[in-house]
């Protein structure tokens, strides 16, 4: 299990270049079985970490790119009648693969949204009176881009909740940069992108891990620490005080989703780290992008700029670990 940890690491730090900590969070997603919601400007590797890390594993990858003209049926497909028959079929969409990038999820409606969301959490379709199972590595990986507005359907909170953790991306640093410049350049050259592809593991594999995930050995202290950590966020005054007039600077706590997903990604981590059980060191490494899209921020911390992640961070320190 370890070498198979280790070579998609390395599989996906090669392939996307200067954002190790993507490519650390996209593993602790797919191994803690949730969703992740990539956000980040145009261009700095969002679709092509979603393929890579497809790519590195032998199962069915399909991408959807999110419209404003898409209806519900062209992702989870429809029931078409068949004139030799004269009976309906149904026809999977792209939704009915194992790896689905939902690319600029934030340009579909809210009715695509809805189907997308519901796949996520029934890990099901429902087209007319049936219901279709999905693969048991069913693994989302969506993107949105921040930067515009026009044209676009911000998700609710209530939906963004059920991803498992958001990943903030942001530009490479210069020697990064400098480096893709390059790589690209050779691919184009000799041509040696799509030959180089190599299948790392089976989806029977990744099912291993994260079963091997859920036994890790987890103290009583630190579940403890995941409920105060979603409990603080909840009743942020305790530690981090009031605003002026009276106001908390957290209008919305986590949700029990939040103590759930602390705990996978947790777990997950630690196996990454080649641990078998959990520390507070886990719970802390994933905090936020497990959490930044579950709270709300009140008006009184966007006045003063104060982000998610600043918030969080502050909590982080002031929640003992037991």
């Amino acid at each position: 299990m370890e070498s198979v940890i280790e070579k998609l690491k390395d599989h996906l730090n090669h392939a996307v270049i200067g954002q190790p900590d993507l490519t650390n969070e996209l593993l602790v997603a797919l191994i803690a079985n949730g969703h992740v919601l990539l956000e980040g400007p145009p261009g700095i590797a969002k679709t092509t970490a979603a393929k890579a890390l497809a790519s590195a594993i032998d199962s069915r990858f399909q991408r959807i790119q999110f419209t404003p003209d898409l209806l519900p049926g062209d992702v989870t497909g429809s029931d078409i009648y068949q004139q030799e028959t004269g009976q309906f079929s149904f026809v999977p969409g792209p939704i009915m693969n194992d790896i689905v990038l939902a690319d600029e999820i934030n340009r579909a409606p809210a009715k695509v949204q809805s189907a997308l969301l519901e796949a996520m959490g029934e890990r099901q379709v429902t087209v007319g009176n049936n219901s279709y199972p999905l693969s048991a590595l069913f693994f989302v990986i969506a993107t949105q881009n921040p930067i515009e507005q026009e044209g676009t359907y911000p998700l609710p909170e209530a939906q963004l909740d059920r991803f498992m953790m958001k990943i903030n991306l942001g530009y490479p640093s210069a020697e990064s940069e400098l480096e893709v410049l390059r790589m690209v350049r050779q691919q184009d050259l000799h041509k040696t992108f799509s030959s180089s592809v190599q299948t790392i593991c089976t989806p029977a594999d990744i099912l291993a891990l994260q079963q091997k995930a859920l036994s890790l050995y987890m103290s009583e202290s630190v579940e403890h620490y995941i409920v105060q950590l979603v409990m603080a966020t909840r009743h942020p005054e305790h530690y981090l005080g009031d605003t002026a007039n009276g106001n908390s600077l957290i209008d919305f706590g986590a949700s029990p989703r939040g103590t759930l997903a602390l705990d996978r990604c947790a777990r997950a981590n630690a196996l990454l780290q080649g641990r078998d059980f959990v520390t507070p060191d886990d719970v802390r490494q994933v905090a936020l992008p497990v959490l930044r899209h579950r709270i709300i921020t009140s008006f009184e911390a966007q006045a003063a700029g104060l982000s998610e992640d600043e918030l969080l961070n502050r909590l982080i320190s002031h929640v003992p670990a037991l």
